[in-house]
């Protein structure tokens, strides 16, 4: 495939990610209101929901990554997994019962483990030398884009429709248009190169000794890094907790939409600077950075006062999101080689998955047992201790 093809996939890819995320975000603002106000479930159900969804979002990762790179295919992973997510949002806007929610919500991250790790590998295989940072950030941006202009959709159709049953319903249907749209963007437009391996067809199930000696070729610095990440992790419960406690503060639900809103465009200003320091000060030392940063928005969570501190911090939030991912991908990708990035890429997702798991439900238990502040503050301490680990040990 021609270097001017192989680039073109970094904004093929984005415009998907651009789509999916508008999809995704006008579900995912409205969702905590939908499980508590509509289907009447407590913190402690949305903290169940969130923890498998984001268990789910990995599960697969690494054997999806590890098989991609054996067979040096990764579209078709990448468009199982879009349509999947596709077929799953249109199962949670029917859904009338927070078990089924649960249910569709796990397959739609489901559907985002299959992709991801072949996605990210076509971008590291596309971008230019010395440019990872970039190129990460740059798809970064566009997936942000849309994430944007997804609470912003969902705070339209709000005002216009209400914030009862049949507002938060009519968010949910009108994410399936984008949703599709990304799906027909990565089977026209994404390309990739013509390798043998592709004769052996689409395959989900890799030779154990072939798996495992992949995971044991992969540098020591790695693991190291990646046993940090795993603690980080048990702080990093879902965004969903941070919707939930502006609505627990008293925000009208079009206003936390807003606040989502916030987040986006926060996350999406900093996705290519954030790529570019990644690039200058190396991948470890901005990554203790962000998790640096995320701790001190945790901690300001637990004790908040006015809109405006709310406004703050949701943007600190976006801006260690995107921190975090870019400077994340463009390590393991740097550390892992080509030939290994998709493995490398996935072993990292679903070893930091299991442990959204406990993450998610720790926090709900503990918000419906000690209140949201020492929820917050809880998961802020596991932060800063691990932005001391990834300078000292990683």
């Amino acid at each position: 495939m021609a270097n001017g093809n192989k680039s073109k996939n970094i904004y093929f890819l984005g415009a998907a990610s651009f789509f999916t995320d508008i999809s995704s975000e006008m579900v995912f603002s409205a969702l905590p209101l939908f499980i508590t106000s509509v289907l009447g479930a407590g913190k402690e159900v949305l903290g169940l929901i969130e923890a498998i969804a984001d268990s789910f979002s990995s599960l697969l990762d690494i054997f999806i990554g590890f098989a991609s790179d054996r067979q040096e295919s990764r579209k078709g992973f990448v468009l199982l997994g879009y349509g999947l997510s596709f077929l799953s949002k249109f199962g949670i806007a029917l859904s009338s019962a927070w078990q089924s929610v649960l249910l569709f919500r796990a397959s739609d991250r489901l559907g985002k483990s299959i992709r991801t790790a072949p996605r990210d590998a076509i971008i590291a295989s596309s971008a230019k030398k010395g440019n990872l940072g970039q190129a990460f950030g740059l798809h970064r941006a566009m997936d942000t884009a849309g994430a944007i202009v997804g609470p912003a959709a969902a705070y339209l159709v709000l005002l216009h429709a209400g914030s009862g049953e049949e507002g938060l319903r009519s968010v949910l249907y009108l994410s399936l248009l984008p949703a599709l749209l990304a799906v027909l963007i990565i089977w026209k437009f994404v390309k990739e190169k013509s390798g043998k391996a592709r004769s052996q067809g689409f395959r989900l199930r890799p030779s154990k000794s072939a798996f495992l000696r992949k995971l044991s070729s992969l540098p020591k610095g790695f693991k190291r890094f990646l046993l940090v990440s795993c603690f980080f992790s048990l702080s990093y419960f879902s965004f969903a907790f941070m919707l939930a406690r502006a609505s627990e503060l008293g925000v009208p639900a079009h206003d936390i939409m807003l606040l989502y809103a916030i987040f986006n465009v926060a996350y999406l200003l900093a996705s290519v600077p954030a790529g570019w320091v990644s690039d200058r000060i190396g991948g470890k030392t901005a990554i203790a950075l962000s998790f640096f940063l995320y701790a001190l928005a945790l901690a300001g969570f637990s004790f908040l006062s006015d809109f405006a501190h709310l406004a703050a911090l949701f943007a600190l939030c976006g801006i260690f999101a995107s921190a975090d991912e870019s400077a994340n991908k463009a390590y393991i990708s740097s550390i892992a080689g080509e030939r290994s990035a998709a493995t490398a890429l996935g072993a990292y997702s679903s070893a930091v998955g299991l442990f959204y798991l406990p993450a998610n439900l720790a926090a709900g238990l503990v918000w419906s047992a000690a209140g949201a502040p020492a929820a917050f503050l809880l998961a802020a301490l596991i932060a800063f201790a691990s932005g001391i680990a990834m300078l000292k040990f990683a």
